[in-house]
Formats: C-alpha cells, sequence, structure tokens
C-alpha cells in the first residue's frame, strides 16, 4: 500500500519537503506548485528556487480530498512511545541492519571469488607468454646452440597466491573491502507514534487549515477540480490576469493555453471592460480566457471562452 505524500503546514501553507514527493505530484497526479527555497552558492535565486514546495489551497484541498496526501501539523503530531513500543522498534532497526550487513558481505565474498579467479586466469596467461617470448629471443641470440640444450621454462604454478609472488616479489597489493550503506530509516514521519492529520474537516478542527471557508474559496477549489479532472496541469495566473494558467500537459513541455478567472456565483456582475480587457490580454499573449462560473448549489462549472477577433 502506498503511503499518503505529507503536507507539512505553516502558517495555514502546505509545503513538500521530499523530492520523491514532488516527482510523484507532477509526474502522476499533474500537480506542480511553486519552489520557495534558497540553492547554496547560486547567485540567481530569483531564477532557480529548490526546496520546499509549496502548493496552491486548492492544490492542497484536492490531494486531500482525494486520499493522496495528509495535512501535518509537526508540533503536535509526535507523541511519547512507550518504553515497550521504543524498545520493539529498536530490536526492529537492529535486526534490519544485521541483515542488510549478511546480505551485503556474502554479495561482497562472491564478487571477490570471481574476481581473484579472472585475475589468476589472466595473470597465468601473461606469464605463459612472457616465457615464450623469453625463449624465442634466447634463440635468436645464440642460433649455433643446439635446441635441445635450452632449459625449459619453469611449471606454471598453480597456485595463485604462489603466482602473485613469483609475478611481483618486490612489492605486495592488497585491495582493501569497498564501503557499502545499510539503509536505516530515520524519518520521524514513519514512525508508530507520528499521527498527522488525515482528513480536511478535522485539520480545519484541529486549526492547522482553513481552507475553503469562503463562496470564491469554493469557486476556486470547484473550478481546480474541474480542470484538474479533465487532465489539465494549473499554475499560477496572475500575471496574465487570471486565477490559473491552464496548460495542456507539464508546464516544462507545453505553454499554457488558457487563462482561467473564476465567477463565484452565475449572477456574479461582470463589466464589459472587464472582458475586452480578458480578451486583448489573452490574444497578446496567444492565450484564450476563461469565464469559469461556478454554481455552489449543484457544484457544477460553465466555461466561456474569450478571444480578440478582428470587426468590419
Amino acid at each position: 500500500m502506498t503511503l499518503p505524500i505529507l503536507l507539512r503546514v505553516s502558517n495555514f501553507r502546505a509545503y513538500v519537503w521530499d523530492v520523491d514527493d514532488i516527482n510523484t505530484l507532477r509526474s502522476h497526479h499533474h500537480i506542480c506548485g511553486i519552489l520557495t527555497g534558497t540553492l547554496p552558492h547560486l547567485s540567481s535565486q530569483n531564477v532557480f528556487l529548490g526546496l520546499p514546495l509549496q502548493l496552491m489551497p486548492e492544490e492542497v484541498v484536492l490531494l486531500v480530498e482525494n486520499g493522496i496526501a495528509v495535512l501535518v501539523d509537526d508540533p503536535s503530531a509526535h507523541h511519547s512511545p512507550s518504553s515497550s513500543v521504543l524498545k520493539l522498534w529498536q530490536e526492529e532497526r537492529l535486526s534490519d541492519a544485521k541483515q542488510q550487513i549478511a546480505l551485503t558481505e556474502e554479495k561482497e565474498s562472491i564478487e571477490a571469488s570471481n574476481a581473484n579467479r579472472a585475475m589468476s586466469e589472466s595473470a597465468q596467461r601473461k606469464r605463459k607468454e612472457r616465457e615464450e617470448r623469453r625463449a624465442r629471443a634466447t634463440v635468436n641470440a645464440a642460433p649455433n646452440f643446439p635446441t635441445d640444450d635450452i632449459p625449459s621454462p619453469p611449471p606454471i604454478s598453480e597456485n595463485p597466491s604462489q603466482l602473485a609472488v613469483e609475478e611481483s616479489p618486490d612489492r605486495a597489493v592488497v585491495m582493501p573491502s569497498a564501503p557499502y550503506t545499510v539503509h536505516v530509516p530515520a524519518s520521524s514521519s514513519r514512525l508508530a507514534w507520528y499521527a498527522p492529520q488525515s482528513h480536511l474537516h478535522s485539520s480545519i478542527e484541529a486549526g492547522i487549515w482553513k481552507y475553503p471557508s469562503t463562496l470564491q474559496e469554493r469557486a476556486r477549489c470547484g473550478v481546480f477540480r474541474s480542470l484538474w479532472e479533465q487532465g489539465f496541469y494549473m499554475g499560477v495566473g496572475i500575471r496574465f490576469g487570471g486565477e490559473y494558467l491552464v496548460y495542456p500537459g507539464d508546464p516544462l513541455r507545453y505553454h499554457s493555453h488558457f487563462v482561467a478567472s473564476v465567477i463565484d456565483a452565475p449572477g456574479a456582475a461582470l463589466r464589459p471592460m472587464e472582458i475586452v480587457a480578458h480578451g486583448r490580454l489573452g490574444t497578446g499573449t496567444k492565450k484564450a480566457h476563461l469565464l469559469c462560473e461556478w454554481n455552489d448549489e449543484t457544484k457544477v462549472v460553465s466555461y466561456f471562452s474569450v478571444e480578440w477577433a478582428g470587426f468590419g
């Protein structure tokens, strides 16, 4: 069973600190978020940012309601374990580490045996070739001597250790064993006495989350979910005069096709100048503008596309 992604809450904002979780959110759930952390030794901090990943409130609500993630308030999520539970946890960690060490040593022993066998065969072959070259050189240097008087080379030793001494009598090469890594779980978020808030309602009651609490926020969540269920990726759209930028795929590969504005009720007022501004701005940035109307009673979103066109 896949464990839910942990969303760390601070000041009513949700962050993701695990790189694997960020990859999962982006590749499997088309949730992008915004990197807000600094990177060491990098001057262009306004261009390249690092962990943590901050999520929009709408993304948080969607992930928690779908059971993909849970909200975490670290100060109140840790509980003091009993001595028996702590002792059992320590024994399991030690047993797991010993098992990993045994498996690693067995693997290294097999690899070392294979390597020694390959080296001994190679050394025997090289020694034989060298003796043959030496014999041919002796024959060429003394052509008048009968070949029967040439002493034969000593037999090749079958003992790999003796062979190694004969090959290099003046030095001994000791190959140190390669270091290996034992994986010991150290994350406090996977312990039995660690209890994050798992539901949106309980998180709101605990006072660590408060979104959505108004009609406008419910409308934003409804529109976001509707677009997300259609397979779109969403980003912040304030630079283009809307709530969201709507991408047909991963923003690293595609340009946004729409700028979405949220209208929180069917009877909400919309001035003609807003429609003109949205149409002209969308055309200037090669996008269509989506007016997304939310009906809080039926939980249905109606879409209207605005594109600028010539007259006459």
